[in-house]
């Protein structure tokens, strides 16, 4: 098959792109940056360097592909995020019609079910609608867990205040996905026949705060790590005095607060995995104190 893999070389991409190569496939990978051209071949694909803001770049290098991949890069920088999704995801739908594609797996997050209260999460609820409104195409969007290496956002807490804090923790529930497990669910969805649009969540562990803490804590000598909750104006304030611009404080606080309350769950509950990825908690620790 001929697929194209948005993302470059990143943390799901490049094991995705490894994992399709291997199969057999004629794989093309996009990606902003010049001088991924190199890295890129080196994985046995061919680089296509463009935007994915471009919809006449996407459009050529869509073109007789089988099927593609679609995600969408994080840009915290970006003066609106939510914005800058619904870009992206227009410029793919553009692309995707016009060049006649008829398989696309979009990564998109738990939580993208909900309208409201996710904070940027919402940009993925938001992509999904963009691309829902495609005709002819099978569509399956991988709702993925929280990224484990998210973590590492609480190094510099761990080792200055010597706990964990937010506005969710305890033993509130978090559902978390390696990069690894999700490329594994994309290559094997990418390869698929399938119609319509489908939802596939993808988690590899589903652990409390607190459970988090404690493993996270042994792998580091800390066994006593604690994750606990603060008020949503203490995490807000905290993410501010720290340089987080207040909008983006905000957008982490309303996150926080829907796994907290339970929402994030909630379509998750009712759609679980067909099962858990390989690399649990206990797995990823390993990386955390190395790290650490």
């Amino acid at each position: 098959m001929k697929i194209v893999v948005t993302g470059s070389v990143g943390h799901i991409s490049k094991p995705l792109t490894q994992a399709l190569v291997a199969q057999g496939h004629a794989v093309t990978v996009i990606s902003s940056q010049p001088d991924r051209h190199a890295d890129i071949e080196a994985l046995g694909a061919r680089a296509a360097i463009g935007s994915l803001e471009d919809p006449d770049f996407l459009t050529t290098t869509f073109t007789g592909a089988d099927s593609v991949y679609a995600m969408v890069p994080p840009a915290m920088s970006a003066p609106d995020v939510l914005a800058y999704y619904r870009s992206l995801g227009h410029s793919y739908a553009q692309a995707i019609q016009r060049a006649g594609v008829r398989r696309v797996v979009h990564l998109s997050s738990w939580g993208a079910d909900l309208s409201e209260g996710t904070g940027f999460i919402l940009g993925s609820h938001q992509v999904e609608g963009i691309l829902n409104e495609l005709s002819d195409v099978a569509l399956t969007h991988l709702r993925a867990g929280s990224f484990y290496y998210n973590l590492y956002g609480f190094v510099g807490m761990i080792k200055h205040a010597g706990f964990i804090a937010s506005n969710y923790g305890d033993e509130d529930v978090v559902v978390l996905a390696a990069p690894v497990d999700i490329a594994a669910a994309a290559a094997e969805e990418l390869t698929t026949t399938t119609t319509g649009i489908t939802v596939r969540y993808v988690a590899s562990d589903e652990r409390t705060a607190t459970d988090i803490a404690r493993v996270l804590g042994q792998a580091i000598g800390r066994p006593d790590l604690k994750w606990i909750t603060l008020s949503d104006d203490q995490t807000k304030q905290g993410l501010e005095q720290s340089g987080l611009p207040t909008h983006l404080a905000a957008s982490y606080v309303e996150l926080g607060a829907s796994i907290h309350n339970g929402a994030m769950r909630q379509g998750y509950l009712q759609n679980p995995p067909r099962q858990l990825g390989n690399v649990k908690i206990e797995d990823f620790a390993n990386e955390f104190a190395a790290a650490f």
